[in-house]
Parts: structure tokens; C-alpha cells; sequence
């Protein structure tokens, strides 16, 4: 593996963890804690793999996701700052979320991942999106001509 995989490793990793999420938050509503559990450390695993692989990937490679104008920016750019924006709050809420676990307060777990997963859903869905617009869709010259 070579640092120009990370962007598709990430977004794969985002991908899992938008599966994992939504997974665990079905089983939760229907009662099947177990399975949540699964599915909540599944997704974690996931998103801190992620979050490893993207500062291994920018700080070897900088910024890719500029150069866009018209109506690709339009609708990118937003998605973007209100990804970048969500993710920094995603860790600390999933932090929030995860010490009443561990203390066994299920009241206040349950009343932080209200807001919690579908923070860290966004996030997860929209990091899915700006790689494939980055990579897939719209490339950008700097990525267009390689890394």
C-alpha cells in the first residue's frame, strides 16, 4: 500500500463506518444492545482508522480539494465546510458518548447520542462524498496530473 491509496482506504473506512452507524442505531431502536455494541465498536474502529490514514495521507501529501468553480463549487464547497466543520465536533461527542458507557449511565449516553449519531453519520456519509468528488467525479489538475 502506497500513500496515494490512502484516499480510497479512507473513504472505504468512512463507508463502513456509515454502515456500522446506521446498523447500530436500527438494532438500538429495536432493543438489541448486543448488536449495537457490535456495530458501535465496528464503527469507531473504523472512523479512528480513518482519522489515522487521512493525517497520514495530508501530511504527506497536503491539500488536494481546491481548484473547483461554476456549479461543481456550489455544491461541493458546502458539503466540504460543513464536513470539515461537523468532524472537528464528531470526535469529542463520540468521546462524550462513550464515558457514560464505561460508567454504566445509560441515561446520559442515550442523551448525547441523540446528537451524536447523526453528527458522526453526516460526517461519515459527506467524507464519502468529497472523495468521490475529489477522486472520482470532478478530479481536480493537482490530483488530475497525479500526486
Amino acid at each position: 500500500m502506497s500513500i496515494s491509496d490512502l484516499p480510497a482506504t479512507n473513504a472505504s473506512l468512512n463507508a463502513i463506518s456509515t454502515v456500522f452507524i446506521s446498523l447500530g442505531w436500527w438494532f438500538i431502536r429495536r432493543g438489541f444492545w448486543r448488536q449495537h455494541i457490535a456495530c458501535m465498536i465496528t464503527a469507531i474502529v473504523s472512523s479512528s482508522f480513518f482519522l489515522a490514514g487521512y493525517i497520514v495521507y495530508h501530511l504527506n501529501v497536503g491539500e488536494k480539494s481546491s481548484g473547483y468553480s461554476g456549479l461543481i463549487a456550489w455544491f461541493y464547497f458546502p458539503i466540504l465546510i460543513s464536513h470539515i466543520l461537523l468532524a472537528f465536533v464528531t470526535l469529542p461527542l463520540v468521546i462524550m458518548t462513550l464515558v457514560p458507557v464505561f460508567r454504566r449511565r445509560w441515561e446520559s449516553h442515550r442523551r448525547i447520542a441523540k446528537w451524536t449519531m447523526p453528527i458522526w453519520l453526516y460526517v461519515s456519509v459527506t467524507g464519502v462524498l468529497v472523495y468521490l468528488f475529489i477522486y472520482r467525479w470532478f478530479p481536480p489538475e493537482s490530483v488530475a496530473l497525479g500526486p
